[in-house]
């Protein structure tokens, strides 16, 4: 019964650290957790109405992610980007993804890229829904998913952690001003693409939706103050 007691506290806790990496993740896209001001453990607690030690648990794994960095004695720095980081990262992505979107064209099956359309119609689903969390899951699955069929897990891997390091802090703006469809169904068309075996016109097509992903970082308005209840778990 120890060892019952033991695992079920371990499963409660960890689903807690769960619950606050995501809402940490949504304060991070909503702006309310800002580029280079350090966060202390113990005040994101006492605002999601926990103890700090799920919340120092979130934040590692945050950290591991590239979001955020550790500060000594102090608690974790939300990570800055430059433009120039910016524009490297989609340099990079671009080198990478847009030759092995043609690849796959040419060589996935039409049953492999078919199993991709559920993935796709959810990031439009969550467009539709404002659910910016379920929209950057759904848009990173179909991407990663996407590459694999090319056959280089390293290729996926490498262009996994650039997603990491280059978060859509505007992507609230774009759901605001509503684009963040258009860019959604984006997904869908480069599927069709595929199907259709068009290496050309997929390679396109991802050029223009990297092309479009970047604009989403261009810092061309004062972002909104956030809502105060954001940092909340629960209300009180």
């Amino acid at each position: 019964m120890a060892d019952l007691k033991s695992r079920t506290l371990i499963s409660v806790q960890e689903r807690l650290r769960d619950q606050v990496a995501h809402a940490l993740r949504a304060a991070l896209i909503s702006g309310e957790l800002r580029p280079g001001v350090v966060y202390s453990a113990p005040a994101l607690a006492a605002d999601f109405g926990v103890s700090a030690t799920p919340v120092r648990e979130a934040m590692l794994d945050l950290a591991r992610e590239g979001l955020v960095e550790a500060v000594r004695n102090k608690g974790f720095r939300v990570t800055e980007l430059t433009d120039r980081d910016l524009d490297d990262y989609t340099e990079i992505r671009a080198l990478i993804e847009v030759p092995t979107v043609g690849r796959v064209a040419r060589t996935a099956t039409k049953e492999q890229l078919e199993r991709l359309r559920p993935q796709a119609e959810a990031i439009v689903a969550a467009a539709r829904k404002h659910d910016l969390i379920g929209y950057l899951e759904a848009d990173r699955q179909f991407h990663l998913d996407l590459l694999g069929l090319a056959g280089n897990a390293r290729l996926v891997e490498v262009v996994g952690d650039l997603r990491k390091r280059s978060r859509l802090y505007g992507l609230n703006r774009l759901d605001e001003r509503g684009e963040l469809v258009s860019s959604a169904q984006e997904h869908l068309e480069l599927l069709d693409l595929l199907l259709a075996g068009d290496a050309a016109a997929a390679e396109a097509c991802m050029t223009r939706h990297l092309s479009h992903v970047r604009s989403l970082w261009a810092d061309d308005e004062k972002p909104a103050e956030p809502e105060p209840s954001a940092l909340r778990l629960r209300s009180r």
